[in-house]
């Protein structure tokens, strides 16, 4: 995600325009939508510790391509295809996280990840963006398959061989398809995640052009979010599990609130600083729902589970974006809170219909 902090200069370079450069977190995204559920089971028969290896060489040798290519097509091509592997290593992250511990601690190690990805946004975006303003576009790039390098070599040394004992079964897990409370669900995170990534793939330009900060302070911005965000992930999981329901149909409330306040209040440095904090923490509690709301429609698939809810959170990040794009280019760059705002409304109907139809007592007068 680090390139969302750069789009701006990617559009320079490439000489393409804010929308079309946005293209590298929609494709990439929508790559991640496509491969989630079936990526993760075509390596299943692989040592978990060498298909983890496999995936991070090839994020090595994308980041290299981005870093020297002067074709946007060929950038486009390299996203898709660590898109395309994204999932895999995911999946295998927690799979690894929980096997590391004993089973009952095996949930405390899980949500590490998820805090991990949140992390990852504070360091990535901030860091990158930084990197980018101050050096180069090609330096940034570079910056990805450093890091991914050094993950090579960790996983290399201290991850165990992981050979897998049994094939895992993918017809019982897709029956979990034939459940309305699963296609609600995946409605439900797609227009979720879409409110927010819609509306933050375009963070970077909104504060350049309508806030009117300069590069070094929107990646403070950027590095506050990410941190924002990690709180928030850590009071979901409290959350969650007092108030399940409750936090899930207030969460994009919140987050409309949120964006009509971006309207009013948008051009003024000090105010959005701290407009920004609170969108960070309310967006941190959306990613552990979306991952809740999937999971919770299908206990009984928790592996096909997740992989829908990886497809469907990518859906969300290329459907909002482009959709907000829409919003840029119809009405300016001020207004994309909109899109966010279109997604957060209908969202709510996803979530009190599946609330209303599987209800007990609509359950028992069917």
């Amino acid at each position: 995600m680090g390139v969302i902090g750069m789009l701006p200069m990617i559009a320079d370079q490439f000489q393409v325009d804010i929308t079309e450069a946005g293209w590298v977190v929609s494709f990439f995204a929508l790559a991640i939508a496509i491969s989630g559920p079936t990526m993760p089971l075509l390596f299943s028969r692989m040592n978990r510790k060498t298909t983890m290896l496999l995936v991070l060489g090839v994020f090595i040798l994308g980041s290299l391509v981005s870093a020297t290519t002067s074709n946007f097509t060929i950038l486009l091509l390299s996203r898709v295809i660590q898109g395309l592997l994204h999932p895999v290593y995911v999946s295998l992250a927690f799979t690894v996280a929980a096997s590391s511990v004993s089973k009952e601690e095996a949930p405390k190690a899980v949500s590490k990840i998820f805090v991990g990805v949140s992390a990852g946004m504070v360091l990535g975006v901030p860091v990158t963006s930084l990197i980018a303003s101050e050096t180069s576009l090609s330096m940034a790039m570079l910056f990805f398959a450093t890091v991914s390098a050094v993950v090579f070599v960790a996983t290399l040394l201290f991850v165990p061989s992981l050979p897998v004992s049994e094939k895992i079964s993918y017809g019982a897990q897709v029956s979990v398809l034939k459940k309305s409370a699963m296609w609600l669900s995946i409605a439900g995170v797609i227009l979720m995640n879409g409110a927010v990534f819609g509306v933050y793939s375009y963070l970077a330009e909104y504060l350049e052009s309508v806030t009117r900060m300069s590069w070094n302070m929107i990646s403070f911005m950027l590095f506050l979010y990410g941190a924002a965000n990690i709180v928030g992930n850590l009071a979901a999981g409290k959350l969650l599990t007092k108030h399940a329901f409750k936090t899930v149909a207030a969460f994009p409330f919140a987050l409309g609130a949120v964006y009509i306040v971006f309207i009013l209040l948008g051009h003024q440095g000090l105010p959005m600083a701290f407009l920004i904090l609170l969108w960070g923490i309310v967006a941190g509690i959306g990613a552990n729902i979306n991952q809740y709301w999937i999971t919770s429609a299908a206990p009984e698939a928790p592996e096909f589970a997740n992989g829908l809810f990886l497809t469907s959170a990518n859906l969300g990040v290329t459907t909002g974006t482009a959709v907000c794009a829409m919003f840029i280019t119809g009405i300016g760059l001020q207004y994309v809170v909109l899109g966010g705002i279109v997604f957060s409304i209908i969202s709510i109907v996803t979530i009190f219909i599946r609330r209303f139809m599987h209800n007990p007592a609509y359950q028992h007068a069917k």
